[in-house]
């Protein structure tokens, strides 16, 4: 066979959700199957790391796929070329964007579709593009994966998707997450939390990820507490432009906040290995992999309970209401007093996380594309 995959995501500078998700996928495709060729497309100049075997034809598509109307040129004209020139059997695009103008047969992502239940939280171009295309990606592909029950379910009935056509996949987590030793937590601290336990949060600065009420709870109980001393850490940039969004936090608690930007995945590894619990509330999640890495790394877990996350997390979470300030505050209060508590839900995650791998996403990946021909 001969598969193109839309690479546009492997980005030599920073990876992030798209990207990484590209990466543990394809080099696994690449790698498991060399009899067979891959014709990698990108927008932009490529890093030689991401051509993950000999069977890989790496080819530069213009104009860069960044905003709705590069990106209707980009699949439409220019993904439709490429696979006629390079007689692609089949299209597979990890971010679930498909060229509409082609009729090889084509299996798209579909990770969520959060922008047709909170449309408010993406800006204009963005939302126009994605709620008027992505009915019809959904409409136009030979077959669609999805990452967990909920998505699947979500689209299929926003969409009217036959559940045949939709297969589920969870995602994995990467080795580097695993537990860390004391002394070399005790460095993380002094590095990121003034020495001192921290609360962790890991997400794209983006409204959905719910960093408001998580903040304003985690205000409330270094008020209301006068035995709460746990530092917050927060890692992760804007998703969008604008989305680094008014964060408001008073002065007596931005002290207590840190926040680190983008880091490494070494470093975000040990960041959260580090931590002495995870919060993670967002309201509306498609899977939510840091969880995975968090049960890797045996870090504690307090997590909202909508959309997918009780998929993922299981009995390896305290759970809260995302919507309700007052509710995350008092989860937060019972997971950082209780030490028996954290310690059964270290264990659980540790257990749990064995269940998603990437080995196994993979092949269900591939007999996903091998069936579609």
């Amino acid at each position: 066979m001969r598969i193109a995959i839309n690479t546009r995501f492997l980005l030599p500078t920073k990876m992030e959700g798209f990207g990484w998700y590209t990466f543990e996928i394809v080099k696994r495709l690449v790698e498991n199957h060399p009899k067979h060729e891959f014709i990698f497309f990108f927008d932009r100049a490529y890093d030689e790391k991401f051509i993950f075997g000999p069977n890989v034809t790496p080819v530069v598509l213009n104009p860069p796929a960044r905003h709705p109307i590069l990106f209707r040129i980009w699949f439409n004209y220019s993904v439709k070329r490429a696979l006629k020139k390079h007689k692609a059997d089949l299209f597979f695009s990890p971010d679930g964007f498909l060229s509409l103008t082609s009729d090889i047969p084509q299996v798209g992502v579909i990770h969520d579709i959060n922008f047709e239940h909170h449309p408010e939280d993406i800006p204009s171009s963005a939302r126009r593009y994605l709620k008027k295309y992505f009915p019809r990606f959904a409409k136009k592909a030979s077959h669609l994966l999805t990452v967990s029950e909920y998505s699947k379910q979500d689209i299929c009935t926003t969409y009217g998707v036959d559940s045949s056509k939709v297969t589920v996949s969870w995602n994995g987590a990467s080795s580097s997450f695993n537990p860390l030793p004391n002394g070399q937590k005790n460095v993380i601290r002094e590095k990121y939390a003034k020495g001192k336990n921290y609360l962790l949060f890991v997400g794209a600065l983006h409204p959905r990820k719910n960093l408001k009420r998580l903040i304003a709870a985690y205000r409330n109980l270094r008020e209301s507490d006068p035995t709460f001393d746990y530092e917050l850490v927060i890692v992760g940039e804007a998703l969008w432009k604008r989305s680094g969004y008014d964060l408001e936090i008073e002065d007596q608690t931005k002290s207590h906040i840190h926040f680190t930007g983008h880091l490494s995945l070494e470093e975000l590894a040990q960041v959260m290995a580090s931590a002495s619990v995870f919060t993670f509330v967002p309201y509306f999640e498609g899977f939510g992999i840091p969880l995975v890495e968090a049960m890797r790394c045996g870090t504690p877990i307090l997590s909202g309970n909508l959309t997918s996350l009780p998929e993922v997390a299981g009995d390896a979470a305290l759970y809260c209401d995302p919507l309700d300030v007052d509710d995350i505050t008092n989860k937060l209060q019972e997971i950082c007093s209780n030490d028996a508590l954290r310690n059964e839900l270290s264990q659980k995650g540790l257990k749990r996380s064995k269940q998603f791998s990437w080995d196994q996403s993979a092949e269900k990946v591939w007999e996903v594309l091998r069936n579609s021909i």
